[in-house]
């Protein structure tokens, strides 16, 4: 199992390059903000499939959300739960 870094306190992230974002959110273990563009980006723990990627896998490096792109959709709010997270998006 891959080594996932659980941070008590805020820590700086790097995200790819001339993304603003507008909203985040913080669930027990994993966070998800969303960009001015309407992208979903997640990162942490991701046992239950709340990072939305499709799959189980943790990641400590933000991650776009793929799915929401190959729909056309655009994240507009997103609030985590201890291993959920939610999402409102705009078509």
């Amino acid at each position: 199992a891959a080594f996932i870094s659980i941070q008590a306190f805020p820590a700086l992230l790097d995200l790819p390059q001339d993304l603003e974002v507008s909203a985040v959110s913080c669930g027990s273990r994993h966070t998800a903000v969303i960009t001015r563009g309407g992208e979903l980006y997640t990162w942490g723990w991701g046992k239950y499939g709340q990072l939305g990627h499709g799959n189980n896998i943790s990641s400590d490096q933000a991650r776009r959300v793929e799915h929401l792109v190959a729909k056309g959709l655009r994240a507009e709010e997103v609030v985590c739960g201890p291993w959920t997270t939610y999402i409102r998006v705009l078509e």
